[in-house]
């Protein structure tokens, strides 16, 4: 079963099992899901904008790491769980 999250009006699946089993690639810790602020969304849809053809990227949310202090994107409903990729915890305010 999925878990419905609302986010400017966009309503996005999260299956909370996947979340249950995804920690952050550096460190093994546990993830949080953040909105992302409009600035970051933005600069995130023009990075990933060359990966999406035929639609536009939606970021809205990102995965928060309190141990890293790293925030992994997620484009489109899909997380980038890649460290190269992942914002700094500063990047949200955190």
């Amino acid at each position: 079963m999925e878990a419905l999250c609302y986010s400017a009006g966009r309503i996005m699946a999260v299956d909370p099992e996947l979340l249950e089993i995804l920690v952050c690639p550096k460190t093994k810790g546990s993830l949080e899901v953040v909105e992302l602020p409009e600035a970051v969304r933005q600069g995130l849809v023009e990075k990933y904008r060359e990966h999406f053809r035929d639609e536009e990227p939606v970021v809205e949310q990102g995965l928060f790491c309190d141990d890293s202090k790293l925030v992994y994107p997620i484009v489109s409903d899909i997380p980038i769980m890649l460290v190269d990729e992942a914002l700094p915890a500063a990047d949200i305010g955190r």
